[in-house]
């Protein structure tokens, strides 16, 4: 065997075995595809963070919890955010997610402002946006929990 084809032997990936049953050709193309698939770093990053925020938002509280939350009207009145830290609305969810979600991007733009050491001016513009983000989010989550915190009044 020459050096060559050696090389190309050991640099090949071993293919995953695929379970031979009654199972059609597609089914196991399919199965193939997705033993052999790399996601890219960005796409598991996305995912990771985008779960992240989910959780933290009480995403996990709303989809497990009973559907009577969904009801914003309390002594005829509408409720944006449900006055007790105990139970929430789904809009609590959504306006809790979407403020950390605009601080993940304050935080992201202020990396990037560090990026632009050579363009001092566009890098002040990144850094004054990213902490406007970030502290704008900080005083809207913090006067929605003091809202909670009041509860019905």
């Amino acid at each position: 065997m020459s050096k060559k084809s050696k090389k190309n032997q050991l640099k090949q990936k071993p293919e995953p075995e695929v379970i031979q049953s009654s199972v059609s050709f597609s089914f196991n193309k399919w199965f193939k595809k997705i033993l052999t698939a790399h996601p890219s770093e960005l796409l598991i990053s996305v995912v990771i963070i985008g779960y992240a925020v989910f959780m933290f938002g009480g995403g996990l509280y709303t989809v497990t919890s009973e559907g009577i939350l969904h009801n914003a009207y309390i002594n005829n009145k509408f409720y944006f955010l449900y006055p007790s830290l105990s139970e929430q609305f789904t809009a609590d969810t959504v306006i809790s997610v979407m403020l950390y979600l605009m601080g993940f991007a304050g935080l992201l733009t202020v990396y990037q402002s560090t990026k632009s050491a050579s363009k001092p001016r566009q890098a002040y513009m990144l850094l004054a946006v990213g902490i406007s983000l970030v502290v704008l989010s900080y005083i809207f989550l913090e006067s929605a929990i003091s809202i909670k915190i009041a509860g019905v009044g």
